[in-house]
Formats: structure tokens, sequence, C-alpha cells
């Protein structure tokens, strides 16, 4: 070699042997790392290629980008300048940031065992990436992402150990009927159906009553009271004189008499004795409890006055006062289960009957009607109950307990187990809630294993994953 060759190797050597000091300043090489630096830029600068360069120096690569504070705090500069205190400002090169470039394969994947590491975050949560392994300026490790996690970015790895520590728990999402009840306060009602109001078509005169009263229980066909009533006596005058005569107006005769109320076995007896009676027997039309009797002995009753009201309390109503929010589960048909604090220890079984088309203003709730045998009559009128109805048709839905379910107000998720320690949040749509389950009517099926504890955490998780995953995604090239 000439004198002037060693003079340019001796050149070349000063020169890298000057990069490499200032470099170990700012990145903390050590001793063994500073040969291979040396290494690589007498490398470079001879002309070998870059696959010879040790792996640590190839990761530092590019041209300076900018300088940043050596102390790590929130000071950056675009030239070479001194802190304060004297300290200079440590280089940063393009490989060291994060780049946003989408055409740019990432040179700097590396693997952990057999997974891929795309990048590494920042381990407090901020929103910052590094391409490569480093510290953050309280000596904290940048954690790796790794390539199977980038591909479902709100989804979370969890450790085994970390499982424990969290108290993390599943579930698997079940498919049957969810047995709800609904409970309701009632009262004791009269079936309409069942009351009779008994009063005349004609004006008349009551000349006796008998020993009934209000409250008194009275058999159908039963007499109540004895009238005089001059239009009815006419009437029967009629029809006997008629029938005496053989004329053909039998039968107009005989139908007048039952427009005035006559009973038809009263028409029988005249026809029969072909006598018309001076006095008609008032009787009662079905069997059941007189309710209200305004017939007095003496009185003249004009036609359509009430003499009486009797109702047939075999069979009464519960009225049940049902929130609204509980009506969608109810339907015609469902069972009903009824207690009376005026008969401790019973229970009594009925049917819903009816839910009236109307929600009460004041109170919102509406009213279940339902039918309940009294053939004792021990239940009655107005008495307080408790009524647990059954609610929906017995088909089998999707469940899973109530603990799984994480309602943002907005939005209801569950915390789906994907298996070997890899959670996702799944959307879900619900429906009832009964005995600590809710119905899943979207979004999850049978079968599908589903965090019950520690929900928040694996949900906070998988959020901070889905942030980072969109601030380092590239943007999409039209």
């Amino acid at each position: 070699m000439s004198a002037f060759g060693k003079l340019v190797l001796i050149a070349v050597v000063g020169s890298a042997a000057g990069w490499v000091g200032l470099a170990a300043g700012g990145k903390r090489w050590t001793p063994a790392m500073l040969t291979d630096v040396a290494q690589t830029q007498l490398t470079a600068l001879l002309g070998r290629e870059a696959d010879a360069m040790p792996a640590e120096i190839r990761s530092a690569m590019g041209p300076i980008i900018y300088y940043r504070h050596p102390d790590g705090l929130a000071e950056w500069s675009a030239v070479p300048t001194d802190t304060v205190d004297g300290k200079a400002f440590l280089t940063v090169l393009a490989s060291e940031d994060v780049s946003f470039d989408p055409e740019a394969p990432n040179p700097l994947e590396a693997k952990i065992g057999e997974r891929t590491v795309l990048y590494y975050r920042h381990p407090m949560g901020l929103p910052d990436t590094s391409p490569v392994p480093k510290q953050d300026s309280m000596g904290m490790d940048y954690l790796p992402v790794f390539a199977d996690e980038a591909n479902d970015a709100g989804s979370v790895t969890v450790s085994p150990g970390k499982l424990q520590r969290t108290g993390v728990r599943t579930s698997v999402a079940v498919l049957k009927p969810m047995a709800t009840t609904v409970r309701a306060p009632g009262i004791v009602a009269l079936d309409e159906r069942r009351v009779s109001v008994i009063s005349l078509r004609a004006d008349a005169f009551i000349e006796e009553v008998e020993d009934v009263t209000t409250g008194s229980i009275v058999e159908a066909g039963e007499p109540l009271a004895m009238l005089y009533s001059p239009d009815i006596v006419s009437a029967a005058a009629q029809y006997v004189s008629d029938l005496r005569s053989g004329e053909g107006r039998v039968e107009g005769s005989r139908q007048r008499l039952a427009n005035l109320g006559v009973p038809v076995s009263v028409i029988d007896k005249i026809a029969a004795d072909r006598r018309a009676p001076v006095q008609i027997s008032l009787m009662a039309p079905r069997s059941g409890v007189v309710l209200e009797r305004m017939a007095v002995e003496g009185m003249m009753s004009e036609a359509g006055e009430t003499l009486f009201r009797i109702a047939d309390t075999s069979v009464v109503w519960i009225m049940a006062d049902v929130p609204e929010s509980a009506l969608a589960g109810l339907s015609d048909g469902n069972a009903a289960t009824i207690t009376f604090p005026g008969l401790p220890g019973e229970t009594f079984s009925g049917i819903i009957d009816k839910i009236y088309p109307e929600v009460d203003m004041q109170t919102r709730t509406a009213r279940v009607r339902v039918d309940l045998s009294n053939p004792e009559g021990r239940l009655l009128v107005n008495m307080f109950a408790d009524v647990a109805l059954a609610t929906g048709d017995g088909a089998p839905v999707v469940q899973v307990p109530e603990t799984a379910v994480i309602d943002t107000g907005d939005r209801r998720v569950v915390i789906r187990d994907m298996g070997e320690g890899k959670f996702a949040p799944q959307d879900v749509v619900l429906g009832r809630q009964a005995a600590g389950m809710v119905e899943v009517r979207e979004g999850i099926s049978e079968g599908d294993r589903i965090v019950t504890t520690s929900t928040f955490l694996i949900d906070a998780e998988s959020n901070l994953n889905a942030a980072l995953a969109a601030l380092t995604a590239p943007e999409a090239v039209e």
C-alpha cells in the first residue's frame, strides 16, 4: 500500500471512531457494540454489503430527522442544539421514529419465538409507538405488538398469570327457556258477565218483598217480591180471552206478556189455568249474592227502575296493576299465582284472561285480569291480592349472566373468550332479564364462552389496542 493510501485509511478509521464515540454517548452502547459499530462504518466506507453489518447497528439507520432532549423531556429541535445546562441534544434517525409510509414494508420486523412483532407501544398506554425496542423516560420497556394481535385491533391477549391475578372468570352462553315472574298488586273484583240488574218493563206497585237483603244468597227462580202492574194484568186478561175464544191472536197476546218481562213459567201457568192473575211474582234470574236491594213494600216502581242487583261470585276477577315495562312478556293464557293477606298460607292458581289495552297516565301501569274460581265464596270483593304472573312462551333463548354485560348507555357489550388467552368485545342486543340472567337476541350464540368478571379491565385493554391500531395503521391509498 502506498503512503497516500495509508493516509486515507488512517483518516477513514479516525472518522469512524469519532462518529462511533459520539453515537455511543447518545445511544448508551456497550464496548462490545462499539467494535461492531466501527466495523460497520468501515465496511460501509469500503463498499461491503449491508448484510454484513451487525443487527444492533442495522436497526439504527437512516438520516437524522430531528434532535431530542437528552433527559427525555418533551423538547425537540430540527438542528443541533444544547440544553440550558450544556448537554447536547441526542440525534433521532429515520429508522427510530414512527413511519406512516403505506408503501414501505417494515424492514425492522422482528420475531419473538414464533410470533412476529410489528411495533412497540408505550407501556403506559400513551399514543406513542416505536418500530424498535426502546424505553420511555422512566426506563420502562415498550411493549411489543404482534402481527396476530394487529389483525384484530379490538382484541386483547392476556397471559395465564395475569388472568389469575385479575380474577377473570368465564361461563358459557346457554340456550334454555327463561323463567320470568312479574309481581304486581291486585284486587278482587266481580265478573261483569255474572252480574244481573232486576227491573220492570212496566209501571208497577210493590206489594210484598221477600226476606231478601243486601248480602243474601239467592237461587235462580227464587221469588224476590210480589207486585201489581195494570199493564201486565191487562195483557194477561187479553191472553186468557184469546185462549178461550180460540182466535188466531193467541200468539200475539203471549208475545205481549213476554215483552213486558213476565217469566215464561208464569205465562205457561196462565195458559194452563185460563185465568189472569192479579199479582205477579218477581223472581231471581240467577243464583248469587244480592249486592243491592232498592225494592220497598208499597213503593211504586217505574219502568226501568232497578229493584235488585245480584252477582254470581262462583268466579271472580283479580285485577292486577302491572308496570308497562313488564308487559312485553305477558300474554293471554299465561299462568298466575295469587296469594291474599286475608288468607295467609293459601295459594290460588288462575290464568290471564285479558290484558287491558290502556296504560294509566298517572301510575304507568296496565290492568291485567285473571279469572279465579271461588266456589265457596271466600274471596270477597275488594280484597287485596299479591299476583305473580309467568311471562314468556316457554321457547328457549340464548342467555348469559347479567354480570357479563357492559352497559355504556348507548351500547351493550360482552367480552368473548376466543381461547388461548385471547379476548374480544362483542356488541349484543338484549332482551328480558330474570334470576340473574339476561336474554341475548343478537351478537352471540349458544356455546360461546363469555367473561363474567373483570370485564371492564379487558374492555379497557381492547379499546386501547383499537386506538393504537388506528394510530399506527396506514391510510388507504386511492
